[in-house]
């Protein structure tokens, strides 16, 4: 039994209050404009992309080993409610509210979602409800803080991931989603491409994972080579279907409307992943490995998360280029990484944090007009160098400024409650030790 501790339950009764004093009635509601075909489609994709956080659950969960199971599934489902309830309260309003010089949205246009229901759609959906955009982008906050949660498993305090997520959610997240794809936003303004969230969701969760592993030192298991086998590789080809599936929505849901851009976005998201798939393990067998699920699996996300940036930009056999490239990249990033004393257990840095970095150059690479109207410059395969040049600019800035700010908030979790896990908790395991519950062995 532990402390009792009621500062979180307090600080959900008073959002919960404020809520029966702020209940953003509409005064009407705005539908001259929207398409019933864009938001049925939107809806789906919205749902999709939803499930693509419990598909992590079970990603991450089958990697760990058995007395961790529990506790990494957790960190992925408990982002569904904390993000879902910080969206609403702020979340949108910091990501997409008013520009403040272009850096962050103003806390009070939308706060607790006030003027979200009557408002006009939003600039670049202006055929769905502002409401549905904004539903449809809180599932990628969702999931980004969740996928950063690999390079810490098996040692971080469950209750410090929460307050970390919160922070990282609101001075990280939010802001790189304002500049990228605000239309007042710094990156935006450079003209810098991101269709569906390789800078935003992909680097942004590689550096902060980095971060994280960097901050949390090495697993007493790691230091001892004693590293146990992963608990389920079912659950993890379980996780990859979910990913892959969630992943159209993710995608082809960028394209916000049911239209050429959404399918040809379709197309590319599941052909840079078979792509890619494929090349991780083909990679394996060229340095004398044997084909693997878990290979194959890590493969084909590394190929989901390289199209990311690039899906309605690109055209479908350069997604295979894109896949296979990213793949052999992530791969050998993740082997260096096991010969050096980084422990990022399920290594996040060199498959989302590497492979976010790897689209955003093939986005500045290969990007065309022809693909889609909203490409002003062209990539440099077209022989145009501006959009390849604001890419690498965007590249450091984004990377110095995920990896900076998710150390420095690291720090201020660390000091507020301790984010490591006692010796003799990480020995039982974070099942037992966090939560009180274990896997039971058939």
């Amino acid at each position: 039994m532990q402390k009792p501790n009621y500062v979180p339950l307090l600080i959900l009764l008073a959002i919960s209050f404020l809520a029966v004093f702020m209940p953003a009635v509409p005064a009407s509601i705005i539908t001259e404009g929207l398409d019933s075909g864009d938001i049925a489609w939107m809806l789906v994709a919205s749902a999709m992309v939803l499930l693509m956080t419990p598909g992590l659950a079970y990603f991450y969960g089958g990697m760990v080993n058995n007395k961790n199971v529990i506790s990494t599934m957790l960190q992925s489902f408990i982002a569904m409610g904390v993000i879902s309830i910080l969206w609403v309260v702020v979340g949108f309003s910091l990501a997409f509210g008013e520009s403040i010089g272009g850096f962050i949205g103003n806390p009070m246009t939308y706060f607790m979602f006030s003027g979200v229901l009557e408002s006009a759609p939003w600039a670049l959906a202006p055929t769905i409800p502002l409401a549905l955009f904004a539903f449809f982008q809180l599932k990628f906050a969702v999931i980004t803080p969740a996928l950063v949660t690999g390079s810490m498993a098996e040692r971080v305090n469950f209750r410090s991931y929460v307050l970390f997520i919160v922070l990282f959610s609101m001075f990280v997240y939010a802001p790189l989603a304002h500049w990228t794809w605000h239309p007042d936003g710094l990156l935006f303004n450079m003209g810098v491409l991101d269709f569906a969230g390789g800078t935003v969701v992909h680097m942004s969760a590689g550096w902060a994972a980095l971060a994280g592993a960097l901050y949390l030192k090495r697993r007493k298991s790691h230091v001892e080579a004693s590293v146990l086998p992963p608990a389920n590789i079912p659950f993890v080809l379980l996780g990859t279907g979910l990913l892959w599936f969630g992943w159209f929505g993710f995608n082809a849901g960028s394209a916000v409307s049911a239209s050429a851009l959404a399918v040809s976005a379709f197309a590319t998201t599941n052909t840079a992943a078979g792509a890619a798939g494929i090349a991780w393990i083909l990679f394996d067998v060229a340095r004398g490995k044997k084909v693997s699920a878990l290979g194959f699996c890590i493969g084909a996300v590394v190929g989901l998360v390289a199209i990311t940036p690039a899906a309605g930009f690109v055209t479908i056999p350069v997604s295979i280029f894109v896949g296979v490239v990213a793949a052999m990249t992530s791969n050998y990033i993740a082997h260096l990484r096991t010969k050096s004393t980084l422990d990022d257990t399920l290594d996040v840095f060199p498959c989302h944090g590497v492979g976010g970095m790897v689209g955003m150059i093939m986005t500045g690479i290969f990007a065309n007009s022809g693909v889609n109207s909203g490409v002003v410059d062209q990539g440099l395969a077209y022989g145009e160098t501006t959009l390849f040049f604001n890419h690498m600019i965007a590249l450091v800035m984004v990377s110095a400024f995920a990896f900076g700010m998710s150390f420095a908030l690291m720090k201020v979790t660390d000091l507020i409650l301790p984010l490591r896990v006692s010796e003799e908790d990480e020995r039982v395991g974070l099942d037992i030790s966090q939560h009180d519950e274990y896997l039971v062995e058939a």
